[in-house]
C-alpha cells in the first residue's frame, strides 16, 4: 500500500487494468495522470501528449479499435474540445475498453469556468463513474474497463480537483490483469458512421443504455448503501460522500458510483425505507433532478451551493441551518498574495509594450492570462483555448469595415502550446479572409501553466525522446502570411517598433516572441542586476512592469529590490531612466 493522490492512483489503476495506450492534453487537475504513467509504467503503457484533447481522443479511439485498453485524460473544458468524436463513439462502440478521464474543477482553481461534465454523459449517452478517494480512483478505473467491454461503450471517469490532488492510502493488487489483444477487424456497419449505418447504431445505443441502467440498479457493486438512521437518508456521489459522512455521521447513505444511466430501482428501494431524503452533490442538481423525476420528495441544496466546491461547513450551514461553534473557520489575517507572473517571465515585456501602445488585446488560456491584472492590465478578453485569434479577427473586421475607419488596433496573444492546441485554424482564417490582424505567439518553449509539459513545438515527447519540432515561422509563411518576425521579448525597443510597423501595414501579421520560461532556465545574458539607491528618484516607472522582485519604500521614497526573487531578465534596467537599476 502507498499514499497516493487520485491522479497517481488512476495511473496505478491503468497499470493494473493492463492498459496499453494512453493519450491526453495537460490540464489541471488531470495532468499528473499521464506524467505518472510515463514515470512509473512506461514499460507497460505507451503514453503521449497530443496537440489537443480532440486529437488525444481520436488517437485513443484508434488504439481501442485496434484492440488494446486505452486511457484518455483531460480537464473538464478539454471534453468540450473532444466532444465531437465522443458523441459518435457512443454509436460505434469499441473493440476494447476505453476510459475518458474528465477532471472537473469546482471553485475554478485553474480554469475559466466550473462546468459540470456529468451533463456530457447524459447528452452523449455513455456511462459515467465517479470515485470519492484515491483507492476508488484505482479500483473504479479497473472496473470501468470491464463495464466498457461488457457493454461496448466508452466510459467517462469523472474526478474533481479535490479527488485528483488529495492523497489517501491505496492498496495495490499483487497481480495485474492480462488482457488478450484482438486486433481490428473490418465491420463497416459498426465503425463507419454514414447516415444509413448511424441510424441502426442509434437504436443499438438506446437498447444499450437500458441494459446498463438495469446493471447499475441490480449488479453494480460500486454503488453502496449504508443503512443507519432510517429517519434521514442522503443520496450523494464522489467527493461529496466524504463531506456527508462528516456532517451526517448517523444518517443512512446511498453513495452512487455511476449516476448515469441513473439506477432508478436502487434509488426507489433506498427511498422506500427512509423518512426524509437529502440530495447532496457538487455543482449542478443532476442527481436531485433524477430523484425528483421518480416522484421522491427531497430536501435540496440552496442556489448558493450551485457555485464552487462543497465543504463540510457549507453543507452544515445549508442543510442544518446552524453552525457548530467548534466548526467555525478560524479567520487568520494574512497578507494577500495575488497571482502574478514570475520574476523574469518573458511575457511581462510583451504586456508592458502592449499596454504602452494602448491597443485592444485578445488573450488566451495560459500563464499570460495574468497580463490582465495590475499593474500590467494589458489583456482585454479571454474565452477559451485558441479563441484569442478568432476574437481579435472578429473585432478588427468590425472596426475595419466601419466607414472611414481604417485603424488597426487589435492584437491577439497566444502561447506556443495553446497555438498548437487550437490556434492554427484561427490563423488560417485571418489569412483566408484577409484580416489586418496582428497575432503574437508567446513562445516560452513549454506548456508552462500546467507544470512544463512537452508539446510539438519543444522538440521532445512526454517520455523525453527527441521529436520533430514545429516551426511557427515556417508554418505562417506556408499558409501565406508575409509579415512574420521572431523577436526576443526582452529586446523591448525592437519589439515595440515591430508591433507598430505591423499595425501600420494593415495586413495579416505574426510576431513570435521567443524566450524560454524562466522556471526552465534562469540563464540570462546579464550577470547581475544592481540597484544603486542614491540614483533612485522614486518615479516608480520600473514598477509598471509588475515584477515581484521590485517593491516601494514609502518612507524613503525609493525602490526596494529583493535579490532572492530577481531572475536577472534585465527588463527593469531598460525602464529606469536614472540608471538606478543597471546590468553588471
Amino acid at each position: 500500500m502507498e499514499l497516493l493522490s487520485g491522479n497517481e492512483a488512476i495511473a496505478r489503476g491503468a497499470y493494473e487494468a493492463d492498459v496499453k495506450f494512453a493519450a491526453g492534453y495537460p490540464g489541471t487537475p488531470s495532468t499528473e495522470i499521464l506524467e505518472n504513467i510515463s514515470k512509473y509504467y512506461s514499460k507497460d503503457i505507451y503514453a503521449q501528449w497530443s496537440p489537443n484533447e480532440k486529437v488525444a481522443l481520436e488517437v485513443g479511439i484508434g488504439a481501442a479499435f485496434a484492440g488494446v485498453r486505452t486511457l484518455v485524460t483531460m480537464k473538464h473544458v478539454g471534453l468540450n474540445v473532444a466532444s465531437d468524436p465522443l458523441f459518435t463513439l457512443a454509436y460505434t462502440g469499441l473493440n476494447s475498453g476505453l476510459v475518458i478521464v474528465s477532471a472537473d474543477d469546482p471553485e475554478l482553481h485553474s480554469s475559466q469556468n466550473e462546468q459540470d461534465n456529468r451533463h456530457y454523459a447524459i447528452a452523449a449517452k455513455v456511462p459515467i463513474l465517479e470515485p470519492a478517494d484515491s483507492q476508488e480512483c484505482k479500483d473504479f478505473l479497473i472496473e470501468a474497463y470491464k463495464i466498457s467491454e461488457r457493454f461496448d461503450t466508452p466510459i467517462i471517469f469523472r474526478t474533481t480537483t479535490r479527488v485528483a490532488h488529495s492523497k489517501s492510502v491505496v492498496v495495490f493488487n499483487q497481480e495485474k490483469e492480462q488482457k488478450q489483444i484482438n486486433y481490428f477487424k473490418k465491420n463497416k456497419s459498426k465503425f463507419v458512421m454514414i447516415p444509413a449505418y448511424a441510424r441502426i447504431r442509434h437504436k443499438i445505443l438506446e437498447e444499450k443504455i437500458k441494459a446498463i441502467e438495469k446493471f447499475n440498479s441490480e449488479e453494480n457493486n460500486l454503488n453502496k448503501i449504508e443503512y443507519k438512521d432510517y429517519n434521514i437518508g442522503v443520496i450523494t456521489s464522489g467527493i461529496s460522500y466524504q463531506y456527508v459522512k462528516e456532517v451526517f455521521p448517523s444518517a443512512s447513505i446511498l453513495k452512487l458510483s455511476m449516476i448515469y444511466p441513473f439506477p432508478k430501482n436502487l434509488v426507489l428501494e433506498f427511498a422506500s425505507r427512509i423518512k426524509q431524503i437529502y440530495v447532496i452533490e457538487e455543482l449542478d442538481r443532476i442527481i436531485e433532478n433524477f430523484v425528483k423525476l421518480l416522484g421522491i420528495n427531497v430536501i435540496s441544496k440552496s442556489d448558493d451551493l450551485l457555485l464552487g466546491e462543497l465543504t463540510p461547513l457549507r453543507i452544515r450551514k445549508d442543510f442544518l441551518k446552524e453552525i457548530n461553534e467548534d466548526k467555525k473557520e478560524e479567520k487568520i489575517n494574512l497578507p494577500s498574495r495575488p497571482p502574478v507572473l514570475c520574476a523574469g517571465c518573458p511575457h511581462r515585456p510583451v504586456f508592458y509594450i502592449l499596454k504602452k501602445l494602448k491597443v485592444n488585446v485578445s488573450g488566451d488560456i495560459g500563464c499570460y492570462t495574468l497580463g490582465t491584472l495590475p499593474p500590467l492590465e494589458a489583456l482585454d478578453t479571454c474565452i477559451c483555448m485558441g479563441a484569442s485569434i478568432g476574437v481579435a479577427n472578429g473585432m478588427q473586421k468590425v472596426k475595419s469595415n466601419l466607414k472611414d475607419n481604417n485603424i488597426v488596433d487589435t492584437v491577439a496573444v497566444i502561447g506556443d502550446s495553446t497555438f498548437i492546441h487550437s490556434g492554427i485554424t484561427g490563423l488560417v482564417d485571418i489569412i483566408y479572409n484577409n484580416s489586418p490582424t496582428l497575432v503574437l505567439i508567446l513562445d516560452n518553449n513549454t506548456t508552462a501553466m500546467t507544470g512544463h509539459q512537452e508539446h510539438p513545438g519543444t522538440g521532445s515527447t512526454l517520455n523525453g525522446c527527441p521529436a520533430a519540432q514545429l516551426s511557427y515561422k515556417d508554418l505562417a509563411k506556408a499558409i501565406g502570411i508575409k509579415n512574420v518576425s521572431e523577436i526576443n521579448p526582452f529586446n523591448i525597443k525592437e519589439l515595440e517598433e515591430r508591433i507598430k510597423e505591423y499595425l501600420n501595414k494593415k495586413e495579416p501579421a505574426l510576431i513570435i516572441t521567443k524566450s524560454p520560461c524562466v522556471l526552465i532556465t534562469k540563464k540570462r545574458n546579464y550577470k547581475e542586476i544592481k540597484f544603486i539607491s542614491e540614483k533612485c528618484k522614486g518615479c516608480k516607472i520600473c514598477l509598471t512592469c509588475g515584477c515581484p522582485a521590485l517593491s516601494f519604500d514609502d518612507i524613503n521614497n525609493k525602490i526596494i529590490k529583493t535579490d532572492l526573487l530577481c531572475n536577472k531578465c534585465g527588463l527593469c534596467t531598460n525602464l529606469c531612466k536614472f540608471e538606478a537599476l543597471i546590468c553588471e
